[in-house]
């Protein structure tokens, strides 16, 4: 990033040698952005992050095919940025359905089969959720797609760079990635679009990204990006053996230490650098500024709800108690994770959550 800002700082869309040296850069990003997911390079088209990318392929997907329905499908454990173009869409003239879930945090197959109408045009459902790291059916839910002739769109920021992901062996028509989940630079990610599937733009202006995203593109984040996720896959099956061992050391020792601690989704078909528990009697955003103080940073959901008061709109779906969603945490496990860290973090927790039950009217022993 650092070499394309100071030395190859032309526009890719100039004509002249610093343009077209440019142009050479975000080739070489798009083909090896497009490697890491089985894709081709045609197919790769760079946005603004995960946010941008999951409304282009919501929003332009359904207005490219609209005269064969308005009606599309989203999962109600999405990232906001699906739920709120579902929400959006419903407001100017589409018919949106948002699928149940399970208690185990997943979305059964049966459901969308039993969702889809002959208007559907688009299905909408995640890889691996935000909040409790639980991996959908994603590949047999496009193989049903498919077979209906709706086109499928998965919200992969959180898969990929930490799972397998193959478009072709998944059989997907669209995919969102996002640079800051696998240690990119922050503001750029990409939409996986297959060949031959039409999306409407929702920018209008210069022809950048073959038509389907105008703006000049950002190099340096865009090349941070490509570099970010060869260097995420070259590390990825080390790590999340790593991440299993580590959160299943973390859980067992928290649920051994406090009572009314419970694991929010299941221990199997999950993203390991992903823990949401729940503490029976506390409040959150509590625990969190309690944390805090002891050098300790966790969320209480996904971070771009942060200063939310209500429970997670996913524990919320997962039939949750209420008063028992709101006292979930998120810890999120990483590359410079520690064991010891986990065992400091597990030091300290007895006490704040004693405390705080003591003080909380909720709380019944």
């Amino acid at each position: 990033m650092r070499d394309v800002m100071n030395d190859n700082y032309g526009n890719p869309s100039s004509v002249h040698s610093f343009g077209q040296r440019a142009k050479a850069a975000l080739d070489q990003a798009r083909a090896s952005v497009a490697a890491a997911i089985g894709a081709e390079p045609a197919e790769i088209y760079f946005t603004s992050g995960g946010t941008e990318a999951d409304n282009l392929a919501l929003k332009g997907a359904a207005q490219a095919v609209l005269k064969k329905g308005n009606h599309v499908i989203v999962s109600s454990i999405e990232h906001h940025a699906i739920l709120e173009s579902g929400h959006f869409m419903q407001k100017n003239g589409y018919e949106v359905t948002f699928l149940a879930c399970g208690k185990d945090g997943r979305i059964a197959v049966d459901s969308l089969r039993d969702a889809l109408k002959p208007t559907t045009t688009v299905v909408s459902v995640m890889m691996a959720n935000n909040e409790t790291g639980m991996i959908q059916p994603v590949a047999d839910m496009a193989a049903l797609c498919r077979e209906k002739g709706v086109l499928f769109h998965t919200d992969a920021v959180q898969a990929v760079g930490k799972i397998p992901v193959n478009v072709k062996d998944l059989g997907i028509d669209m995919l969102s990635l996002s640079a800051h989940k696998f240690y990119g630079p922050k503001g750029v990610g990409a939409l996986y679009v297959k060949q031959g599937v039409r999306v409407t733009p929702l920018l209008h202006g210069g022809s950048h990204e073959k038509r389907r995203r105008a703006g000049t593109e950002n190099l340096p984040g865009i090349v941070g990006l490509a570099k970010a996720l060869e260097i995420a896959l070259a590390r990825r099956e080390h790590a999340q053996a790593r991440m299993t061992e580590l959160s299943s050391y973390f859980i067992q020792n928290v649920q051994s230490r406090i009572e009314h601690v419970y694991l929010n989704g299941s221990l199997t078909n999950r993203i390991p650098s992903t823990v949401n528990l729940s503490f029976q009697g506390v409040e959150g955003e509590s625990i969190i500024l309690s944390l805090d103080l002891k050098g300790i940073a966790v969320s209480s959901g996904s971070a771009c709800t942060s200063g939310a008061l209500e429970a997670s709109h996913v524990l919320m779906a997962m039939g949750i108690d209420p008063l028992l969603a709101q006292g979930s945490i998120r810890f999120s496990l990483g590359r410079q994770t520690t064991k010891e860290q986990l065992d400091y973090t597990v030091s300290v927790l007895p006490d704040i959550i004693s405390r705080l039950r003591a003080m909380s009217a909720s709380y019944r022993p």
